[in-house]
């Protein structure tokens, strides 16, 4: 059974938001959590039809049971109108409520109720880490780390299976009164340059539609939680800085199959690429499953001298290379940085068998950085 980094544990008395892509686990976890709660599913049609019916269905459902444990409401987007009776039986019956959803946009743009703040906001990412019963790096870089894509002897299957019903469906359907065919392209188009500078003009000439309509395109993959921007490190320095940010889909399975990438070997250009999405990933679920929230950032100058991530205001400093044979030419974007801004640290994060380190910088085995990561010795 794998164990999930994200435990609610303080949570206390307090209700809160589960928000997550489909299949990062949800649901096993919150019934694995919760195993006592009221558990109302939304997805199931004869849920989402009793409650859109009976206005106040869950008003009596909760009067009657007087539950002790909380009420656990999935996918809670899809009726967005229940959050009044929530936050109404939040402050009349002190009942405790756990709303879980894979997609907060519908109730982000609707003028609903998001409980006046009372509820806090945790998230649910696909497997980091400390959470793998066996780290099986090349499985990850090709299929990702969705649970379910995970544990299959047939993740590819998967993948295909998620990509058609889920970002071709329900994604998709975020953006109907859109050209939909221009959408699709997008999304191909977004992987393409996944992990780069995102250039709109380019890709909206890709796709046939303006730089405004790609930029709204963005905003659906980063509010359905199909993506996030990177943005770029431009506190004042004295070289000339890129400012527009990088963009990454959420898990590595997703950007390789809208690739179509069939297999990500060592010591190419796609192995590269992959494993600095990873390292992201991993960094990205550490900010917020810590109670860091540190921000990361990026670093390129105009000249093409790069740090793949700046974490926090400048603490760390972290370059990622598939190489295994790590050369003063790969210290080149890290030695830039650290001549304009200190650092607590810089790290090289590699294919190399062991750890060591030259001058300043610390060139870490990619096992090494994530156990480290996740043990909290490379930032707090």
């Amino acid at each position: 059974m794998l164990k999930r980094r994200q435990t609610f544990e303080d949570l206390g008395q307090d209700s809160a938001f589960l928000w997550g892509a489909r299949q990062t686990g949800k649901t096993t976890l919150l019934k694995e959590l919760f195993p006592d709660s009221i558990y109302i599913d939304l997805l199931l049609n004869s849920e989402f039809l009793k409650f859109n019916r009976q206005e106040d269905l869950l008003r009596q459902i909760v009067e009657a049971n007087k539950p002790a444990k909380p009420v656990i409401i999935d996918e809670i987007q899809r009726l967005p109108h229940l959050l009044n009776d929530v936050q109404w039986l939040m402050t009349n019956t002190d009942t405790q409520f756990i709303l879980s959803g894979s997609s907060p946009r519908k109730i982000l743009r609707s003028d609903v109720n998001l409980l006046g703040g009372r509820a806090l906001r945790h998230e649910l990412y696909p497997l980091v880490y400390p959470e793998f019963d066996k780290f099986d790096i090349n499985k990850i870089l090709n299929f990702g780390s969705l649970p379910r894509h995970y544990l299959s002897k047939n993740p590819k299957k998967l993948l295909s299976a998620y990509i058609g019903s889920y970002l071709q469906d329900e994604i998709i359907s975020e953006a109907k009164r859109r050209n939909v065919q221009a959408f699709i392209r997008f999304l191909e188009s977004a992987a393409l340059t996944n992990g780069e500078i995102v250039n709109y003009s380019n890709i909206a000439s890709d796709c046939g539609v303006s730089s405004v309509t790609i930029k709204e395109y963005f905003n659906i993959l980063e509010e359905t939680l199909i993506g996030r921007f990177v943005p770029a490190f431009t506190k004042k320095q004295k070289r000339r800085l890129v400012s527009s940010p990088k963009f990454y889909y959420f898990d590595l399975g997703i950007t390789n199959y809208l690739l179509k990438n069939p297999n990500i070997k060592e010591k190419t250009p796609a192995y590269g690429k992959a494993l600095e999405h990873l390292i992201y990933t991993e960094l990205y679920a550490h900010s917020k499953y810590s109670g860091a929230n540190y921000p990361i950032a990026f670093w390129r100058t105009s000249s093409q001298r790069e740090v793949d991530f700046i974490l926090g205001d400048h603490q760390v400093a972290i370059e990622v290379k598939s190489g295994d044979n790590i050369q003063n030419k790969h210290l080149k974007g890290l030695k830039s940085f650290s001549d304009e801004l200190k650092t607590k640290r810089q790290i090289i994060v590699c294919n190399e068998t062991y750890y060591r380190k030259t001058g300043n910088i610390e060139i870490m085995p990619v096992e090494h950085f994530l156990s480290a990561l996740w043990s909290d010795q490379i930032i707090h």
